[in-house]
């Protein structure tokens, strides 16, 4: 067991945070990194006790074009103003990871500038990936070479010289030394060479017990990287697909299909194999504003806590703030915060509310951390799965209908079960739970224990914007659906049906052949996220046109969708 086996991270784009100006210029650092500091007790308090920021080190404009790998950017301040931030985060016991740019640099970087005044005659012009002094480039440095993503702002790096596996390995053993930083997350770990990461990997072994490597990775067999010879995990941006289109498509098979296919993917180990896993990042449109029925928020944020993996949150999330890409601007997914803004959030927001219920939650529960997985009940929009460990099992239901639902579920081996967020408590009976779930919300059921016998509600201040209409079978109780939504308007819903057994009989309806059912779902799943992982690829790469979309969109076929991916390596 190591400490990222149990991390809940809070993910921080600083220089967006912050405010920074979007150019360097290089000048006499400003200290903008400490007005951050404030924000470590809201991470501690909202369960978090982990820190994925980044990139932080010296750089042009958005931090990917790195210009000194051992300075921080001056418009976040000097490396003082890190040292301090990471040793007040160790304080409050949250771990900090870094965001590592090793696949290529920018064209300040020393080794760059060296090649670009001495040409042919540069020590460093193997450093960079096919470098010829015949050819030019729009710089006109009277030279060309490989870059990443199509621009030349960033130069790749020929991770097979010894030379700059080396010094990227000198760096990192730097940042554990000056910083005392406890992992790194790999920017494009997807396009890095493995002998590199092997490397790497070798590097972290050496440096701190339990130092964590994340990779960056966008499609694929996940595997492939997470093993004991490379990285200890990777974003896994296939459930980030299927958590939002699942509800927003009421198409609770995509998720667990996904998951299904993950924890397959990982021979059915949840220890060994723990992916990252999160709803937005400072790449992809916020969580809130993806949904199409902002009800859904609850439902997709108990499944990220509570699904095999390591969740994360994007900072300003916990808020359901909305974060929209624009055609030539990720500015919106990145906007500067001020934490006195949302000095009430915990009283007066909802979502901020759950957000931090649900880290407690997880703290609460090893299952959640360790435990195997174990799908209970499967409908289009209502499913059920429980975490199992050492004879503890914690039952987790999610409902996207418009409607309550009730579940009859195979418990564990305790008498009594009680809701991690409403408090609401129920008996076992011949081995079952039987439990109303609410609409557009969810549920995490823990065993009652001598150490766990009750539970703090989520506490909301206005009423449920969401009516259900589905008669409760057991107590009626409040569930932490966030504040001020509406649900989907009703022509893109199906009516709801007034009572349970009649949700229950429109699903069974919309499923009569289930393993047909299973295989379209699973099929389309799989187009969509290849779809979906085309479109990130192009969006990290540049501005995305509605003609790209549509092009995208309209190719249905698994084996041109590969040859796509494969195609930008």
């Amino acid at each position: 067991m190591a400490w990222y086996d149990e991390a809940i991270f809070y993910h921080i784009y600083p220089l967006g945070l912050t405010g920074a100006p979007k150019e360097n210029s290089y000048g006499e650092p400003e200290h903008r990194l400490n007005t951050l500091l404030p924000w470590i007790d809201h991470i501690k308090n909202i369960g978090c006790n982990a820190i994925y920021i980044g990139p932080l080190f010296e750089s042009v404009g958005h931090g990917y074009e790195t210009t000194d790998y051992k300075k921080l950017d001056s418009r976040l301040g000097d490396n003082q103003d890190l040292k301090n931030f990471v040793a007040e985060c160790h304080a409050k016991d949250i771990k900090v990871i870094f965001d590592g740019v090793f696949n290529h640099t920018g064209r300040d970087f020393f080794a760059f500038k060296d090649i670009k005044e001495k040409r042919e005659g540069s020590q460093y012009r193997d450093w960079y990936c096919n470098v010829n002094f015949g050819g030019n480039n729009e710089y006109n440095d009277g030279f060309c070479y490989d870059n990443w993503g199509g621009y030349n702002l960033l130069v790749k790096l020929n991770q097979r010289n010894p030379a700059v596996k080396d010094y990227i390995c000198d760096v990192i053993r730097f940042w554990v030394s000056e910083f005392d930083v406890d992992g790194i997350r790999l920017d494009a770990a997807d396009v890095l060479d493995f002998d590199f990461m092997k490397a790497l990997r070798h590097v972290a072994n050496e440096v701190k017990p339990d130092f964590w490597l994340m990779g960056e990775v966008i499609h694929g067999d996940y595997s492939r990287w997470v093993n004991q010879g490379t990285l200890h995990s990777v974003t896994n941006y296939q459930l980030h697909k299927a958590l939002y289109s699942g509800n927003n498509d009421h198409n609770f098979f995509e998720i667990a299909h996904t998951v299904k296919r993950l924890y397959d993917m990982g021979s059915n180990n949840p220890n060994g194999f723990k992916l990252y896993n999160f709803v937005d990042n400072h790449d992809v449109e916020r969580i809130y504003t993806k949904l199409n029925n902002k009800a859904h928020f609850t439902p997709a944020h108990i499944l990220l806590y509570t699904l095999p993996g390591i969740p994360s949150l994007y900072y300003g999330s916990e808020f359901g703030i909305e974060g929209r890409k624009e055609k030539f601007s990720d500015d919106s997914l990145r906007p500067a915060l001020n934490i006195d803004d949302y000095k009430n959030a915990l009283t007066d927001n909802s979502f901020t509310a759950l957000i931090a219920a649900l880290g407690r939650t997880r703290q609460q529960s090893k299952a959640l951390s360790y435990g195997d997985y174990k799908e209970l009940k499967l409908m289009n929009r209502q499913y059920a799965f429980s975490r199992n460990l050492e004879g503890e099992s914690v039952v987790v239901t999610v409902n996207n209908d418009d409607s309550d639902f009730t579940m009859t579920l195979p418990a564990g081996n305790a008498a009594e079960y009680v809701g991690a967020l409403s408090g609401q408590k129920v008996r076992v009976e011949n081995g079952n739970i039987c439990v109303n779930v609410k609409a557009n919300s969810g549920e995490i059921w823990l065993p009652v224990t001598d150490k766990l016998s009750d539970v703090t509600p989520v506490e909301l201040h206005v009423e449920d914007a969401v009516k259900n209409t589905a008669a409760p079978v057991t107590e009626t109780v409040k569930t932490p659906v966030p504040e001020n939504i509406a649900p989907k308007p009703a022509e893109t819903t199906p009516t709801a049906s007034s009572t349970s057994t009649n949700a229950a009989a429109d699903n069974k309806a919309s499923i009569t052949e289930p393993h047909t059912e299973t295989s379209e779902d699973f099929e389309r799943g799989k187009i969509a996220g290849l779809q979906e992982a085309i479109l990130a690829i192009m969006e990290k790469n540049g501005p995305v046109t509605d003609q790209m979309r549509k092009d995208v969109a309209d190719n249905v076929y698994h084996d041109s969708l590969i040859k796509w991916i494969k195609s930008f390596r």
